[in-house]
């Protein structure tokens, strides 16, 4: 039977590996497929690309304290996700992300099965990373 303690390492891995996965799929889909990346993603590369550092490091050093630093990176990053989703997917938004950059935000480089875009994926990750840094940061408290 496992530990606590050895529950919480292997949270903190999985929070890793989604965060890891993340970064590999941003970086295939602009360096691979030379998709250009809108104003928005930018802004959730910035939230999720430190979460491979710093939950790499917790990994290592069995640190679950690491998880009270990652979550309000995780919950921004959710945030932004969700807000550049809603630009996509909502057509009263919609309008007013033609003008974000280069790229408008609201071009939708995938749509899986009608509502799976890149920034889909992104909440999904960043709503999974939540959720394990919630569930740690209630298990560590003495």
């Amino acid at each position: 039977m496992k530990t606590l303690e050895q529950k919480i390492e292997y949270a903190m891995l999985i929070a890793w590996g989604i965060a890891f996965i993340s970064t590999l799929g941003s970086l295939y889909f602009s360096e691979v497929q030379n998709f250009i990346p809108c104003e928005l993603c930018w802004v959730q590369r910035i939230f999720m690309y430190p979460l491979v550092i710093t939950l790499g490091i917790a990994v290592v050093k069995k640190d679950a304290r690491q998880a009270f630093y990652t979550l309000p990176l995780s919950v921004i990053g959710m945030g932004t996700a969700i807000y550049h989703y809603l630009l996509q997917k909502v057509p009263f938004l919609s309008g007013a992300a033609e003008a974000c950059g280069i790229i408008p935000c609201n071009y939708q480089y995938i749509n899986y099965f009608g509502f799976i875009t890149i920034p889909f994926l992104a909440f999904a990750a960043f709503l999974l990373i939540s959720l394990i840094m919630v569930w740690i940061v209630k298990n560590t408290r003495e």
